[in-house]
């Protein structure tokens, strides 16, 4: 997705963009500066500035990558035939929120903090992912059709940029994923790192043709 990709560039090109253009990371549950073991910095747990790994979309990625197999969403409602293991920036933000893999593990640091030792609503999912949203997996027309009560990604407004639609704005390869719904670098500011404020149900009503 182009705004991610060219958002995380500019965020790791200098420690001046850092702390400007994307300035709404720092004090957001994302900025680990304060911690002893994060070099005082906000960029270098997650992306580095050299030898980093190459990942689509998500570039110079520097944080282990977990290795969990997950157990999937699954309800009679559910009409994706493409459900899989999450993949892509998914099982990025998995690599600290499924709880298997240390947050301070990364720059080949083996690291000793996992994220449901740091306290209550620290995001720690692990690795039974039945009760929360599915992703990884293909929303287009056809599966909107198929479902009746989803928007048309494609024609859809996402509300985020002009003319944007869901498809552009919040979908990877045409793919739900975690950072369908939920902004790493808080560019947007809303409670729990949100893409979209959810009052009034904004968010899910985004996608969700209720």
């Amino acid at each position: 997705m182009k705004r991610l990709v060219i958002g995380v560039l500019a965020l790791i090109g200098s420690t001046g963009i850092c702390s400007t253009a994307f300035g709404v990371i720092t004090g957001s549950d994302h900025d680990f500066s304060g911690s002893n073991w994060s070099s005082g910095q906000i960029c270098l747990p997650c992306h580095a500035p050299h030898n980093g790994t190459v990942i689509a979309d998500a570039p110079l990625w520097n944080h282990d990558v977990s290795e969990a197999s997950y157990t999937l969403y699954s309800s009679a409602t559910l009409d994706a035939d493409d459900l899989s293991q999450p993949a892509g920036v998914s099982k990025l933000c998995l690599s600290c929120h499924d709880g298997t893999v240390a947050i301070d593990a990364f720059t080949g640091h083996d690291g000793t903090i996992f994220i449901g030792t740091i306290g209550t609503g620290s995001g720690d999912l692990g690795s039974a992912l039945n009760n929360d949203h599915p992703v990884s997996f293909t929303y287009d027309s056809a599966l909107a059709t198929a479902d009746g009560g989803l928007w048309d990604p494609s024609s859809k407004s996402s509300g985020i940029t002009e003319g944007g639609t869901i498809d552009s704005d919040m979908l990877f390869a045409g793919r739900m994923e975690c950072a369908s719904c939920h902004d790493v670098h808080n560019k947007y500011e809303n409670t729990s790192l949100l893409l979209i404020d959810n009052d009034g149900s904004n968010l899910c009503l985004t996608c969700h043709n209720k």
